[in-house]
């Protein structure tokens, strides 16, 4: 079995939390514990037994932190599955809007206060533009999804939505397609979700903080077509349920330092990078997300309260499409990103026996023998 997370955690976490103290968030702590404790006998169990071999497993309990990377796997297809039922039978754009460099330091010391003024703003300034009648004239929908690292895992926040290319009328009865293969101008996007963004913070106690000339340079904003949309849903999918590094990435754990691979976005090459342990530790807990923060968000008639207008438009595009002329499917197109697309694992909830391969049956319950994650 190769290195873990929990491995380095349990290794080097006690003289992180001993050097960084109290300027440890606590929600930072937590998830060190969980992670640690994660499929070990202080969370307790089940024992498991073969009756074609006698063969014995302990299987213990999952912590079911959210960063765990050990955790949350079969979610990530039921989250999918779910988002299917509210696709339109339209086409999809991707918009993604990335945090300037010089406000990641900001960003990083006030994480809950910022992500939420990510998602405010990009929002807020794409539902202004696509209201001009010279790109939709109504409401649209998003489905939006929070994303903070790197392949390195750098500090990198921006926001995806995923947006069909048509919007509501003011009646919210007629429907507005968008053109083809255009959205929305991502040189007036960037500059009103820029203005927004700044208008959030005014009043805040971080804003002398952010240098002036943040303000002043072009903020990246990206928009491109994807099909039927669901690409992008396959690819947001595994990334809301995943957290900053999996298990397989990690290399060696030798000396005080760690070895973990990725590839490199410019080459697309698999790299290899060696940090000490602590400042690996430390890049990760920057992707740990604030307590009960939520990373996915839904707007216009994505809305939890404008489902069933969501479902009436569905039906009718469905039936509108029944009554035209049949066309050839698209092909979909490649997202262009800058991370790679994982697949979703499938469910599967059976332990096999090691030896045989028979289901195995479970037995009597393990205990806890510490103290369980929150």
């Amino acid at each position: 079995m190769g290195v873990e997370l929990a491995d380095i955690f349990r290794s080097h976490g006690a003289q992180y939390r001993e050097k960084f103290g109290d300027r440890m968030p606590p929600r930072h702590r937590q998830a060190m514990r969980a992670i640690e404790q994660c499929r070990t006998e202080v969370l307790g169990g089940h024992v498991y037994h073969c009756q074609e071999c006698n063969e014995i497993q302990y299987s213990y309990h999952s912590c079911r932190d959210r960063h765990c990377p050990k955790c949350q796997n079969d979610n990530a297809q039921q989250w999918l599955e779910k988002q299917e039922t509210l696709l339109l039978p339209t086409p999809y754009f991707l918009l993604t809007f990335t945090l300037p460099a010089g406000l990641r330091k900001v960003a990083r010391s006030n994480q809950a206060l910022i992500y939420n003024v990510i998602f405010r703003a990009s929002a807020a300034a794409t539902q202004l533009l696509a209201g001009d009648p010279r790109f939709v004239g109504g409401q649209i929908g998003m489905i939006g999804v929070l994303h903070t690292w790197g392949r390195n895992l750098s500090f990198h926040p921006h926001v995806h939505y995923l947006v069909p290319a048509g919007g509501l009328d003011t009646d919210s009865q007629t429907w507005l397609a968008a053109r083809k293969n255009f959205l929305l101008p991502v040189k007036a996007l960037s500059k009103i979700f820029r203005a927004k963004f700044r208008d959030a913070l005014r009043e805040t106690t971080c804003f002398d903080a952010i240098p002036t000339a943040v303000w002043k340079q072009a903020w990246v904003v990206h928009c491109q077509p994807v099909g039927n949309g669901l690409p992008a849903l396959k690819y947001l999918a595994p990334y809301i349920f995943r957290v900053a590094i999996s298990n397989n990435r990690i290399l060696k754990l030798n000396n005080g330092e760690v070895t973990f691979r990725y590839k490199a976005s410019d080459t697309g090459q698999s790299e290899v990078c060696t940090l000490s342990a602590e400042k690996f530790i430390q890049r990760f807990l920057q992707h740990v997300l604030p307590k009960g923060f939520v990373k996915v968000r839904y707007y216009g008639f994505f809305s939890s309260g404008l489902r069933q207008r969501l479902s009436s438009l569905r039906q009718h595009l469905i039936s509108v499409q029944s009554t035209s002329s049949p066309t050839p499917n698209d092909a979909q197109p490649e997202l262009e990103t800058s991370q790679p697309q994982p697949e979703i694992p499938l469910p599967n909830h059976k332990i096999r026996c090691p030896v045989c391969g028979q289901a195995m049956k479970r037995g009597h319950l393990i205990r806890p023998t510490g103290r369980c994650p929150p």
